[in-house]
């Protein structure tokens, strides 16, 4: 039995470390698009900002007051919806309109709840006051750079291929708080876990897939006309992961998704162990339900515990020290290159140390999310079914 092990978790440690190779490969051909699309004439239409609120986080607004920042050669508009007008986040939009009076700020009251998901409810209720054919939905408190606009945009105008561009998306990085009750062990890992795992993860599938099926809630940018086509926002309203489901329709239905080079940054709350836990297994199980086959492959990318694994099934044999060690290396490499010199993520030098950690937690969510189908998303339990969600 222990020679099984052995054999098995040496092995799994080996495919961990060619699928550290293929992120390497995936990011390195990533950089090479993004410097042809960069190369490609400037499209700059007018775009429709769509931003579905609910509540207040720490940094949203200067989450939002960097949308009104943007040097872009068009107009533009932002759009919030709120279920209700008394909630928090109201204040914060009238804030932003006093700050930037030059700004195109609508506020939409969605008060009607046409499905399960409410974020997707809103942006249903929201998108008739869209006045223009591109639009872009993004979490509410993703913060852009000025530019943000101008690099999501330029990628529609990219088309050298016979599939128009229908929809853009965006990596991202997660950035905690600056100290106090903001900055946990449990938020960092999280942040370190997006810039190290979820976007290597990213880069590998678009090397291996000749190109992205999904998008990311980071950067949701499309066209109308290509939203209409995969069945319009109604089609999602029961869907956890409608920000996947969005660009895997519009792909289904003949259009290409690209992802730009405009890196963009959410904010990780100061989570405690039971929020990590719980934001956690919502992602797992998400992404269990959205991608089945390859979510099974994402338990050989572990490399790190499956050497120390071999380690304590060979009883400390030295080849096994020898394993970790190449895969420690590997795991390093991947880090430093995707999430320090791709998406210049200061903070994975601050926590590069918790790598060992982080891959532990990530092998444990895997394991677990085969174990039950249900999920906490902003306080409330659902059941998951095939991508759908239901309350408990």
């Amino acid at each position: 039995m222990a020679t099984g092990i052995e054999a098995l978790a040496a092995l799994l440690a080996v495919a961990g470390m060619a699928y550290m190779v293929l992120a390497l490969w995936g990011a390195r051909d990533f950089v090479r698009a993004v410097r042809r699309t960069r190369q490609a004439a400037e499209f700059a239409p007018p775009v429709s900002l769509l931003k579905p609120l609910k509540g207040v986080d720490p940094r949203m607004y200067a989450g939002l007051a960097s949308h009104c920042r943007q040097v872009y050669g068009a107009p533009f508009e932002l759009i919030f919806g709120v279920h209700r007008l008394d909630d928090p986040a109201v204040a914060e939009v009238e804030r932003l309109r006093a700050d930037f009076p030059e700004a195109a700020i609508k506020l939409v009251e969605c008060g009607l709840r046409v499905g399960t998901s409410g974020k997707v409810s809103n942006l249903v209720q929201m998108l008739p006051h869209a006045s223009y054919e591109h639009i872009i939905v993004n979490d509410s408190d993703i913060c852009v750079h000025e530019n943000y606009l101008t690099g999501v945009m330029r990628c529609f105008h990219a088309d050298t291929e016979e599939k128009p561009v229908g929809m853009v998306t965006a990596p991202y990085l997660g950035r905690t708080g600056s100290g106090g009750r903001e900055i946990t062990v449990w938020a960092r890992l999280e942040a370190l876990g997006i810039s190290t795992d979820f976007m290597p993860g990213v880069l590998t599938a678009r090397k291996l897939e000749g190109g992205i099926r999904f998008g990311m809630g980071s950067t949701l940018a499309m066209t109308r006309t290509a939203l209409a086509a995969a069945g319009g926002l109604e089609s999602l309203v029961e869907y956890l992961a409608d920000d996947y489901e969005m660009g895997k329709r519009i792909s289904h239905a003949g259009y290409r998704v690209e992802l730009c080079g405009e890196i963009v940054e959410t904010t990780v709350p100061g989570y405690d162990l039971k929020g990590f836990w719980d934001h956690q297994m919502r992602w797992a199980r998400s992404t269990r339900d959205s991608r089945k086959l390859g979510y099974i492959g994402l338990g050989l990318t572990y490399c790190v515990p499956w050497a120390l694994l071999a380690i304590l099934a060979s009883g400390g044999a030295l080849w096994s020290f020898t394993l970790l060690v190449i895969a420690s290396l590997a795991r390093i490499s991947v880090a430093l290159t995707i999430g320090v010199g791709l998406l210049r993520d200061d903070q994975v030098l601050r926590d590069l140390w918790l790598l060992p950690l982080r891959d532990g937690f990530g092998l444990l969510f895997w394991v677990w999310s085969f174990a039950g189908d249900t999920v906490v998303w902003r306080g409330e339990e659902f059941r998951l079914q095939d991508g759908k969600i239901t309350r408990v």
